[in-house]
């Protein structure tokens, strides 16, 4: 009876303390929605505003944090949302090291590889000079060298993605420049965290983990992943569950060893990369990057100290003018250097003309190391504001600030072969090929027959320098040069076949052609149906849709079929033999 009464009396008590806290966790859990909650509908509400206004979502995001913490206070307690806000920095790069192929360098290897880091090095080191010279300390002033560097991947891959400019050269250039800043952006987030008591043997040991982590990632990505996988790509919800535990797996252990959770995330991104699934992955993954990757920068506003503006205005200033003026001049001298002509150079620049989340992230690693002050970072959050919202500008009028520009930029004709021209026949081309891209390469395959009468144009010396190893004519420059266009051989041409995909450029195209030559057959290339319809009505005889002509060539093969005017076991053949021969020039179809 008495143990029957004790009994009851501590069920009665722990069910007394387990309301208690559960009410508790109640409490904890509905602060928590509410917080979150608030953010997510402000943020959709400023992103369909900016969207309207055609202006960056990432600027969205900040604005909203500036709103409910700085100015309106609705939100007082921003740990919450900060503690998420790690999440998003693990999934974006997690993410990152998923998409990041390297054999996108290949064609344009030497340039961004090695004039990246040039651009890296030199950048570190005009803005570490201008920051000491500005009065910050030394450790700032090299953090601020470091984030000039970095531009942003997510704005300038979204937006040439959105133009269909990532397999132009420029575009292609510009994604090797983005890759190298990702990859030395990494290695400076895993060694920041040893600054403050650095030592060589303390780098040599935190060397040896990173290299053997890295050894089992590898191990891991070669050996185990493969089969764990072949088994959870099964079930579509397996797969979802499996690569977040091995994002998890990874950046909890680099952080229990010294390292940022950022890099284990990273190099658990790289680990999947090489898988079969991992577009499906990529694909799973990117609703939670989103969503997480929106507390980030919202947590960046929320820090904003707005009063920074009016006390470091100099200093804001004068690191914009760095990143507007001077950046963009360093990159394109990078790239003449490298033998590219100012066109492709100038678009990749002012594409780079920014400083991007990467900046931001590292920035937020020094503040909560106490590298940096809080003034410090809302500083740099401001510029990095401004740079991102100019970005789209630059983009949308590249071709406009170049032709203004374009009497003072012949001076980086020094460094190019601008015009250059191999003329092996004495016999004047009747046929001109503008661009030997994926299509230009098919057509021009189609006229060996013909090849004393063809002339390709184009502005990549390493295509030039293929072409004329095949015995074509070429010329080596942009297609909308006056000087290009005069060694054409406009008044005698039969047919000018154009693979550029700039709408203007083949406009341009058209009418000097047509001006000259009206017997002269013009053929461009369009990216949708609009475009089609204006290079049309500006006389274009005939139109190139790259997405159509697959769905024209399949229908084509099934008559033949059906006809038995073809065996498709034979073309089958054929076909793998031609894929093989396009995978090895480097044609690969761009990801969307």
């Amino acid at each position: 009876m008495i143990i029957g009464l004790q009994l009851k009396n501590k069920v009665q008590t722990f069910i007394y303390v387990l309301s208690l806290s559960s009410g508790t966790m109640v409490g904890v859990a509905g602060d928590i929605f509410f917080q979150v909650g608030i953010v997510v509908i402000i943020t959709a509400l400023a992103a369909f505003l900016l969207r309207l206004l055609k202006q960056p979502q990432i600027l969205a995001y900040v604005l909203v944090g500036i709103l409910i913490t700085p100015i309106f206070q609705l939100v007082t307690d921003t740990s919450i949302i900060e503690a998420m806000s790690i999440i998003g920095v693990a999934f974006l790069l997690f993410i990152v090291g998923l998409e990041m192929d390297l054999k996108a360098l290949r064609n344009v290897a030497f340039v961004s590889s090695i004039g990246g880091a040039i651009n890296i090095i030199i950048l570190f080191f005009v803005g570490y000079l201008a920051a000491l010279l500005l009065g910050f300390l030394s450790l700032e002033a090299a953090y601020i060298g470091l984030m000039l560097g970095f531009s942003s991947t997510m704005v300038v891959m979204k937006i040439l993605s959105d133009r269909r400019e990532l397999n132009t050269l420029h575009g292609r250039m510009v994604v090797g420049f983005l890759l190298l800043e990702d990859i030395v952006a990494i290695f400076v987030l895993s060694i920041l965290t040893s600054i403050n008591g650095f030592t060589l043997g303390l780098f040599l040991l935190a060397m040896a983990k990173f290299l053997s982590l890295f050894a089992v990632a590898f191990l891991l990505s070669k050996y185990i992943f493969p089969r764990v996988f072949r088994f959870a790509a099964k079930q579509q919800e397996l797969l979802l569950i499996s690569s977040l535990a091995v994002c998890f797996l990874f950046s909890l252990a680099f952080q229990y060893l010294g390292f940022s959770i950022a890099i284990g995330a990273f190099i658990a991104g790289i680990t999947l990369g090489n898988l079969e699934y991992n577009l499906d992955i990529i694909g799973k993954v990117k609703s939670l990057r989103d969503f997480f990757a929106l507390l980030f920068f919202v947590s960046l506003g929320m820090g904003l100290s707005l009063g920074v503006i009016q006390r470091q205005w100099v200093p804001i200033l004068v690191l914009l003018l760095i990143i507007i003026v001077l950046k963009p001049f360093l990159i394109m001298t990078v790239c003449s250097l490298f033998k590219f002509t100012k066109k492709p150079a100038f678009l990749t620049a002012t594409a780079l003309t920014q400083i991007g989340e990467f900046s931001l992230i590292i920035a937020a690693q020094g503040l909560a190391l106490g590298h940096v002050s809080q003034n410090f970072f809302s500083m740099i959050v401001i510029i990095t504001l401004i740079s991102i919202t100019l970005t789209p500008y630059f983009i949308q009028h590249q071709h406009f600030i170049y032709k203004l520009l374009q009497r003072p930029l012949q001076v980086f004709d020094f460094f190019t072969t601008q015009g250059g021209e191999y003329l092996p026949r004495e016999h004047k081309p009747s046929i001109v090929l503008c661009g030997h891209n994926r299509i230009g390469y098919s057509i021009l395959q189609r006229l060996k027959k013909v090849k004393d009468t063809v002339l390709v144009v184009d502005y990549n010396p390493e295509i030039i320098d293929k072409v004329v190893k095949q015995g074509y004519h070429s010329l080596y420059g942009d297609v909308t040069d006056e000087e290009i266009l005069e060694r054409m051989n406009i008044a005698h041409l039969a047919l000018l076949v154009s693979t550029v995909p700039d709408v203007n450029d083949n406009i341009q195209l058209i009418r000097k052609v047509k001006a000259v030559n009206q017997k002269a057959k013009v053929i461009v290339t369009a990216n949708d149906i609009d475009e089609s319809l204006k290079l049309y009505r500006s006389g274009a005889d005939y139109v190139i849709l790259p997405h159509f002509l697959g769905g024209e060539q399949v229908a084509r093969i099934i008559t033949d079929v059906q006809e038995k005017k073809l065996d498709l076991h034979k073309e089958r053949e054929k076909h793998i033999y031609y894929l093989y021969e396009r995978k090895g020039l480097g044609h690969r179809h761009p990801k969307i």
